[in-house]
């Protein structure tokens, strides 16, 4: 499975409104500024993740973006399958196929779906609080060393 910019950057901003939760509404240009990610760019993603029910865009000089629930009921299959679609690892093809061809998906489609299964388990698993859990955990470990 391949995450396209699409996706990084789709959870980049849910991981930076995740961090911010429950204070006021981060703007565009913050993000985009944070995270290291185009502004432009960052405005459609943020329209995906608004269509999708896991953000709120409030509109005004106090406006900005939030997230629609807390950092715990958001996983990041969440995001993605809404930012990437599919997550199988192969695409599937209806072409005519010779019959060894067919063997050998017959053989190897299972595997795939099986591949496919643990990917979303893992993402459901994921949610954008343990992301922050994981963040904390790492600054933690770089204050000490130092």
């Amino acid at each position: 499975m391949k995450i396209s910019s699409k996706g990084e950057y789709g959870l980049r901003a849910l991981f930076d409104l995740a961090m911010h939760y429950g204070s006021r509404p981060r703007r565009s240009r913050e993000i985009a500024e944070a995270q290291k990610v185009a502004e432009d760019y960052l405005n459609q993603l943020l329209i995906v993740l608004r269509k999708a029910g896991l953000i709120h865009s409030l509109r005004g000089p106090q406006g900005g973006h939030v997230l629609a629930r807390p950092p715990h009921q958001i996983t990041l299959y969440d995001a993605l399958s809404e930012l990437e679609g599919s997550l199988s690892p192969v695409e599937y093809s209806n072409d005519l196929r010779e019959k060894s061809m067919v063997e050998v998906d017959e053989i190897l489609n299972p595997i795939w779906d099986e591949v496919e299964q643990q990917i979303i388990a893992t993402l459901k698993s994921t949610s954008l609080q343990a992301l922050m859990e994981r963040h904390h955990s790492l600054q933690a470990q770089v204050m000490y060393h130092i």
